[in-house]
């Protein structure tokens, strides 16, 4: 209840019009930034932190935040739309929203399904931000390197349910994707790796070029590839704001993957260097373990909902460790952190209490943007699916372009470039012989966070795997581990004993 009544003085000072404004600004900049291919929220976080350093402290960290979490929005449109992610934590919803959107002919539904379980997400998020906020903070800090291995090895379990029905050509990929993570310097001892002497390959390979080619530029050479394009267009026929709304049912779908991602994203969001990305990939391996009306990956309404929920809840859960103990869970959390304290404030566990008004107006901000950025976003909907209706002809050069935009501003060299269109035609020809590519991604994300940590918990241990099992957190998720493991093997030998 008292957490309610200081949430209730946020909202009226939210309310003020100068925070009104800027609540709604960064809620549109959000929108623009994250369906910009390449951009992120890190970079329009760091673009717009400059422009803020006249506002006083509680107006400008409630536009930033507002940006950084609407940004989670805007990461669905180009996925779906054009199968080219806006930001990383957008990647797992290409899988059933561009499906949905071109195969099924349901652009407008496979949308509102993203931006509704965004919102359920961010509800959930926000809610156990303002009664849990502190104490969850404290519990993130106890997963130290032995922990989040343990995690993390449960985590790449879910690989398994990625790799479709061909185990061979889904463990190849997710090999491929670990090699790839592999490339550039060690981030414990300095050494190059896989470099072959090019300075480029020094700093590895830059996941927001790969992403984009894997999935984007690949897309476009199957376009390219397909015959008789003539003026066809990806969607035919007139679409109008009635026949993209979702139906009863589909909202019954939505649900429940929406929830359980909301609550799984919070607490992968308050992991320190987890983040929205982490999230969201987790969020759609766990739907792989639970019942989906349709595949996963042919459009179904489940896999989008599980990802955009994982990935808006990651993004309000990695604000408790930022304001309770100052650690940012993300680069977009170090640089928020970074504006904090350009503006006189120290986060951490005396900050709710010496600056309650900053920190209730911040999470009143989120609840207000998270409104906000829905009544935006549902409102374009309807207009911005004709971009489907252009003919394919045209669409080719389009997002062609976007894709080499994309990958030199996130970069701000021809290096994203190359990376771009070597990924892209590895893409294609793995789409095209049967791989998908989804394993690859997933182990690309995960591999240097795994290995990051092993290695530290084998330094902190002396070289024994002991460690993993007298921590008691990390002995759990092992326990966990060893039952995924085990549970298919003893499946498959009572199967043969019955026969």
């Amino acid at each position: 209840m008292h957490n309610l009544m200081l949430l209730g003085n946020g909202l009226l000072n939210v309310l003020s019009i100068q925070n009104l404004l800027v609540t709604g600004l960064g809620a549109i900049l959000g929108l623009m930034v994250g369906a910009m291919p390449g951009i992120g929220s890190l970079a329009g976080v760091a673009l717009l932190l400059p422009l803020t350093y006249k506002f006083n402290p509680t107006t400008a960290i409630i536009m930033l935040g507002a940006l950084y979490y609407s940004n989670m929005y805007g990461g669905s449109f180009s996925a779906i739309l054009l199968n080219i992610p806006g930001d990383s934590p957008a990647v797992m919803t290409t899988l059933d929203g561009y499906p949905m959107a071109t195969v099924k002919k349901r652009p407008g539904q496979a949308l509102y399904t993203s931006n509704l379980s965004s919102f359920i997400g961010g509800f959930i998020g926000i809610g156990i931000l303002i009664f849990m906020g502190p104490a969850l903070a404290e519990f993130g800090l106890k997963f130290g390197p032995v922990e989040m291995t343990a995690l993390l090895l449960v985590a790449m379990t879910s690989i398994g349910w990625l790799v479709g029905d061909n185990p061979t050509k889904g463990i190849v990929l997710t090999l491929a994707g670990i090699l790839v993570a592999t490339v550039g310097m060690d981030t414990l001892t300095g050494s190059p790796r896989y470099d072959f002497g090019n300075v480029f390959l020094l700093g590895g390979i830059p996941f927001i070029p790969f992403v984009i080619g894997t999935v984007g530029f690949a897309q476009v050479m199957k376009l390219i590839d397909e015959k008789d394009v003539g003026t066809k267009t990806m969607v035919e026929g007139k679409m109008s704001l009635k026949g993209s709304l979702l139906s009863l049912h589909e909202l019954r779908r939505l649900l429940p993957p929406a929830i359980r991602s909301g609550f799984m994203g919070t607490f992968v969001g308050v992991l320190p260097g987890a983040g929205a990305t982490t999230g969201s990939f987790l969020g759609y391996a766990m739907q792989k373990g639970f019942k989906s009306e349709e595949p996963l990956g042919t459009g179904a309404i489940e896999g989008i909902a599980a990802c955009e929920a994982a990935n808006n809840a990651a993004a309000a859960g990695s604000f408790a460790p930022l304001l309770a103990l100052g650690i940012p869970g993300s680069g977009t959390g170090a640089v928020l952190l970074g504006g904090l304290m350009m503006w006189g404030l120290n986060p951490g566990p005396l900050l709710f209490s010496s600056q309650p008004e900053f920190c209730w107006s911040l999470i009143a901000s989120l609840v207000l943007a998270n409104l906000l950025t829905l009544a935006i976003a549902l409102g374009i909907i309807p207009w911005i699916t004709r971009i489907l209706s252009v003919p394919i002809k045209l669409m080719v050069p389009c997002i062609t372009i976007v894709c080499i935009v994309g990958s030199y501003s996130s970069t701000n060299s021809l290096y994203g470039v190359i990376v771009m269109l070597i990924s892209g035609v590895i893409g294609y020809l793995c789409e095209k012989n049967g791989y998908t590519t989804a394993p690859m991604l997933l182990s690309f994300v995960l591999a240097p966070l795994l290995e990051s940590n092993m290695r530290k918990s084998f330094i902190i241990s002396h070289g024994s795997i002991s460690i993993f099992f007298t921590e008691p957190i990390a002995c759990c998720f092992m326990v966990v581990l060893f039952a995924i493991i085990a549970t298919p093997i003893i499946r498959g030998i009572l199967s043969r004993e019955k026969r």
